[in-house]
């Protein structure tokens, strides 16, 4: 099966060893797209722990949950990622973070959404967190037409692919 983030790769080789903790995320980006996937999989307690810890604070897998509740996550396009690399004064530390825009679709009510956020990613204790993100204006329910090619990037029409996904 084909992983939930939209890469060429299948599931097991992309996305779920991140999120079965067998793995850890080396760029920002694969952090993202495991997070996607996370989302597309109700796997909500991944979610939570690759928030930043300040950002896990007042937050909860129910939480997540329940903000997600009616949301079927089906694609993901990323538009680009950015690293930084800083040396913090009077220290040898390097602080890490990376910038990643995106587009997630989902299906809410037989409805398609988009999702367009420019997010923040940092270095925690060794390992990528989302921090934050800014949601661009074009966010919202989206008209797409059946006959075009899907959001997948599958080379399918969007209704023989990712609109069976509506139900």
């Amino acid at each position: 099966m084909r992983c939930f983030c939209c890469s060429s790769k299948p599931f097991q080789a992309c996305c779920e060893p991140f999120i079965k903790g067998d793995k850890t995320p080396v760029t920002a980006e694969q952090l993202m797209r495991s997070r996607f996937s996370a989302y597309a999989t109700a796997q909500y307690a991944y979610i939570l722990d690759t928030y930043t810890q300040e950002k896990q604070q007042g937050l909860s897998v129910d939480d997540l949950a329940q903000s997600a509740q009616g949301a079927k996550w089906f694609a993901l396009q990323v538009h680009y990622a950015q690293s930084e690399e800083s040396a913090e004064p009077n220290t040898s530390a390097t602080l890490h973070s990376d910038t990643v825009e995106f587009t997630a679709f989902y299906f809410e009510d037989k409805k398609m959404y988009q999702l367009h956020e420019t997010s923040n990613f940092r270095v925690e204790n060794g390992a990528w967190r989302y921090h934050d993100g800014t949601l661009h204006d074009d966010c919202g329910k989206v008209k797409y037409g059946r006959n075009l090619p899907c959001v997948c990037g599958s080379n399918k029409k969007f209704k023989q692919c990712c609109a069976n996904k509506s139900h």
